[in-house]
């Protein structure tokens, strides 16, 4: 069986390095907010562009704190998309603001800047554009529509390690940026995981006093925060990735780049490519209107694929109070149904590549 994702691989090439930063952990007598989380952050800040990373407990945590620690909090809406699953709509919520959705540019699926407008309420305070499958979302449209209505952004990141904008890396754009090291994506960890970034010097202080119950240097709650602490063993493994992570997306791009050829002409087609900055391929996502026909034909196969994502939050039960409709985002809607993820991972080799194409161009 092809697996769509498989950790392996890299864990075997990086085993040495990979045990001895375990053991390393696991010999200091230190597991929780260390030396291995400062130096991965400082490291990590330094990799994105910005000043500082704190490093929390999972992706989803980073986007709460980011928009607590910009106060968008109860009466704020928050203008985002509907297509990226459920994690930025639920931190938006469990921040205690209100999403208000826009739909996405029907060849890359990512946030369409000409909407915009059209969702500004009075009560809109900030944007959260999603960098989908390892794509930079068209920053600059984004950012002039928060300069001119004097709004926030928080950039998505979770997806896209290592992807740039006009030559910056995403996370580096915004007020604020929020990474997953879920193990997943290209800079995963062994468990979860995650990172608030920002070029803000004034954000540092009360991110790092919310992700540890509001505390400064003391035990004193001088802000209502969370646990949401990266522990020592993730972060050092992630320091030996982080080390790696160039090589990790080489690799992802010349299988995307293999893809890409393989499948001219095919049924399914890939996503498209902005020409504004480099794709860091988390994801290597096609759309085919016949979805079922061509996943019967990769199971057949015994080749795994996944579907990012096959809802729209704006339709699910959890978030009908929102009064969203189906039609409202008929992009988003209509690549619902659509959208196979194939797999693409380092490790993964060419002949697997090659079969995967072979199937699909061959379905029936």
């Amino acid at each position: 069986m092809v697996a769509p994702f498989d950790y392996r691989p890299e864990y075997l090439r990086l085993k040495a390095e990979i045990d001895g930063a375990i053991h390393r952990v696991l010999a200091s007598g230190q597991l929780i907010l260390g030396p291995e989380v400062r130096a991965f952050e400082a490291e990590f800040a330094a990799n994105v562009g910005t000043r500082a990373a704190v490093g929390v407990n999972s992706g989803t945590d980073a986007l709460v704190l980011a928009l607590r620690a910009l106060e968008i909090g109860a009466g704020a809406d928050v203008i985002t998309v509907a297509n990226a699953g459920v994690p930025p709509v639920a931190a938006i919520r469990a921040a205690g603001a209100t999403p208000r959705f826009v739909d996405v540019d029907p060849g890359t699926l990512l946030m369409d800047p000409d909407r915009l407008e059209a969702a500004l309420t009075p009560q809109t305070r900030c944007v959260l554009p999603v960098h989908l499958y390892g794509q930079a979302a068209p920053m600059d449209a984004i950012l002039a529509f928060a300069s001119r209505h004097g709004l926030r952004v928080v950039e998505d990141c979770a997806q896209a390690h290592g992807a740039t904008y006009r030559g910056r890396h995403v996370g580096s754009l915004g007020d604020v940026g929020c990474f997953s090291f879920y193990p997943t994506k290209s800079l995963g960890a062994f468990g979860d995981g995650g990172a608030v970034v920002t070029r803000h010097p004034t954000l540092e202080a009360p991110l790092r006093m919310l992700r540890m119950y509001g505390f400064r240097d003391d035990r004193h709650a001088h802000r209502e925060g969370l646990n949401s602490r990266l522990d020592e063993l993730q972060a050092a493994i992630l320091r030996v990735k982080l080390r790696h992570l160039d090589e990790a997306l080489a690799a992802r791009r010349a299988l995307a780049a293999r893809y890409r050829d393989g499948l001219q002409d095919a049924s399914c087609r890939p996503l498209a490519e902005t020409p504004d900055g480099a794709h860091a391929y988390h994801l290597f996502v096609v759309r085919a209107q016949e979805r079922p026909r061509l996943g019967d034909a990769l199971t057949r196969a015994g080749i795994g694929f996944g579907i990012h994502y096959p809802e729209p939050v704006h339709l699910m039960e959890a978030y009908r109070f929102l009064g969203c409709r189906a039609g409202d985002l008929p992009v988003s809607e209509t690549a619902a149904g659509e959208v196979m993820s194939l797999p693409l991972y380092p490790g993964l080799d060419d002949e697997t590549v090659a079969r995967v194409i072979r199937t699909l161009r061959a379905a029936p």
